[in-house]
């Protein structure tokens, strides 16, 4: 079975790597050197943390459709 998660992809201010947060799952996040190391380590993590939720007896989002848009705010 294989699970599908959105992601969001955040470069680091100092321009050297990437953050990685999964909405559907607070607490899990991660981050990389590169974009592609940034996917690969997103990965483990949510692999783990979707094991401790199943392993503790607890339900976790099934990603079957997610809508995500950009608003804007006047500041």
């Amino acid at each position: 079975m294989s699970l599908n998660f959105d992601i969001d992809l955040i470069p680091e201010e100092d321009g050297k790597g990437y953050y990685v947060i999964v909405p559907a799952l607070p607490g899990c996040f991660s981050q990389g050197a590169t974009v592609e190391e940034a996917l690969k380590n997103v990965k483990e993590a949510i692999s783990l943390h979707v094991k401790s939720l199943k392993r503790d007896g607890q339900k976790y989002p099934k990603m079957d459709r997610a809508f995500h848009t950009v608003v804007e705010i006047a500041i």
